[in-house]
């Protein structure tokens, strides 16, 4: 389903990454939400393509659908 993202126990914790690099799903997906361009991304990571950083939202608004959890339950810690 996700071509351009890799789950890795030995790579990064097991955390989300950009195929064939060290580059995590959450580090890209936060640095769009900080502001950054996918332009600026291209150009502090050369190695990874726009179709990467496009996989990486796809699979955080996977994740996102996926795990329902109304907002209220986790702040008021129930």
């Amino acid at each position: 389903m996700f071509d351009r993202i890799s789950i890795d126990p030995k790579v990064c914790h097991g955390q989300a990454c950009i195929k064939g690099t060290r580059i995590p799903v959450h580090q890209i997906v936060g640095m769009l939400a900080n502001g950054d361009t996918v332009e600026s991304l291209l150009e502090a990571y050369p190695n990874i393509s726009r179709e990467d950083v496009l996989a990486c939202l796809e699979y955080a608004a996977w994740l996102a659908e996926e795990q329902v959890t109304p907002i209220e339950e986790v702040a008021s810690g129930a």
